[in-house]
C-alpha cells in the first residue's frame, strides 16, 4: 500500500502526461488503490481511472469518491493478481476473469500492433513477486489473459533486486537469467522512478520495515517500471502458438549459465549445432550467459526453420514447465 508521498505523486502525474498521445487515451487500471492516495493523483492528471480493490474495508471511501465524480472513476471489487485462476467452476471474488474485468471497464480487444489500450498501475505482491512475473510473462507470449486485448502496458512497482534481474546484461553473474532474456525480448523496459521502502506501508509488528532480504543484489528501493510489449514481437518466427517452446528453450539454456551453447544443442540431439551457430555468427565456444536476448530469439527462429528441429522432444517438458509456473 502507498502512503502519502508528494514527490512520488508528481512523478506519476508527469509520467502519465509524458506518455499521452493525441486522440483517445487508454484506460488506466489501478490495482489495490487502498485509501485512494494515488487514485486522486491519477484523477488530477485528467485520466479515466478504473480502481480494482480486493480489500472491502477500502471500498466505501473509493465508492464515495466515485459518486462525487462524473464517470471519471469506476470502482470494482477484485484482485488483479488473482485474474484468471486455474480452477473449474465459478470464480469467487475477489478472484475474477479478465474477460469480465475488461467488459466491465468497457474495453474491447485491439490488434497487437495497435496502440496500447490499457495502462495498468500497481505494486507486485512481494511474497509472490517472482511467480507473478513469470505468470505475466506466459500470458504476454501466449496473448492470453489481459494480453488478449492487445499490448497492455504495465506500470508497476517491483523490488530493486528484481528490476536488476529484468535489466541485466549478458555476462552479469547471477542477475542475467531466463527471466531477463524473456522480458527484454517481449517488452520495452523503462525505469520511471525509484522510491525508498519507507514510502510504503510495509511495517512489521516490531516497527521495522518488511523489506525482502537480498544478499547479492541491491534492494533499497521499490522501482516504478514501465513494461510495454514490443509491437514487432510476433512479426518473425516467434508466434503465440510456439512461444511456450521459446520460453522453455531459454530456461533450459540458462539453467546452467556457464555451459557452452554447443553442448546444450548437442544435448538436444542437434548434430549440426555448430553449423547453425556459425550461420548466426555466434562463437562456437559461447556460453549461455554470453548471448544477448535478441540472439536467443534469432536462435529459436533459426531452429524453427531448420529441418533438424522438431518440437516433439520438447513437448512434455514444456507442459511440465507451464504447470509448474502456473
Amino acid at each position: 500500500r502507498f502512503i502519502a508521498c508528494p514527490q512520488l505523486a508528481r512523478t506519476v502525474q508527469r509520467c502519465l502526461q509524458d506518455g499521452a498521445r493525441p486522440g483517445p487515451q487508454p484506460v488506466l487500471l489501478e490495482c489495490a488503490p487502498g485509501p485512494g492516495i494515488l487514485t486522486r493523483t491519477l484523477l488530477n492528471a485528467g485520466v479515466r481511472v478504473v480502481a480494482l480493490e480486493s480489500n472491502s474495508a477500502f471500498l466505501p471511501n473509493l465508492q464515495s469518491l466515485e459518486n462525487s465524480l462524473d464517470g471519471q472513476l469506476k470502482v470494482i471489487y477484485g484482485d488483479f493478481f488473482r485474474l484468471d485462476p486455474l480452477v473449474t467452476g465459478t470464480v469467487k471474488p475477489p478472484a475474477m476473469c479478465s474477460d469480465k474485468l475488461f467488459e466491465t471497464m468497457g474495453v474491447a480487444a485491439v490488434p497487437w500492433r495497435a496502440d496500447v489500450p490499457v495502462k495498468i498501475f500497481g505494486i507486485l505482491p512481494q511474497k509472490k513477486e517472482r511467480n507473478t512475473l513469470w505468470r505475466l510473462l506466459f500470458a504476454l507470449y501466449e496473448c492470453s489473459s489481459i494480453y488478449r486485448y492487445g499490448r497492455v502496458e504495465l506500470n508497476i512497482f517491483i523490488s530493486e533486486k528484481e528490476y536488476k534481474v529484468l535489466t541485466a546484461k549478458p555476462g552479469e553473474t547471477r542477475a542475467y537469467q531466463a527471466l531477463t532474456v524473456l522480458w527484454q525480448v517481449g517488452c520495452e523496459i523503462q525505469l520511471l522512478h525509484t522510491e525508498p521502502w519507507s514510502s510504503f506501508v510495509t511495517n512489521l509488528k516490531n516497527g521495522g520495515l518488511a523489506v525482502p532480504k537480498s544478499t547479492w543484489l541491491p534492494n533499497d528501493h521499490l522501482c516504478l517500471v514501465r513494461l510495454t510489449p514490443q509491437q514487432n514481437l510476433f512479426t518473425g518466427g516467434l508466434k503465440p502458438t510456439n512461444s511456450a517452446t521459446f520460453i522453455f528453450m531459454v530456461k533450459q539454456c540458462l539453467a546452467k549459465p556457464k555451459s557452452r551453447l554447443t553442448d546444450r544443442l548437442n544435448s538436444w540431439s542437434l548434430d549440426n549445432g555448430g553449423k547453425l551457430l556459425r550461420e548466426l555468427e555466434i562463437p562456437r565456444d559461447a556460453e549461455a550467459r554470453n548471448l544477448y536476448p535478441e540472439d536467443y530469439r534469432r536462435l529459436f527462429e533459426a531452429l524453427q526453420n531448420s529441418s533438424m528441429f522438431t518440437e516433439t522432444w520438447f513437448h512434455d517438458d514444456v507442459l511440465e514447465s507451464i504447470r509448474h509456473i502456473n
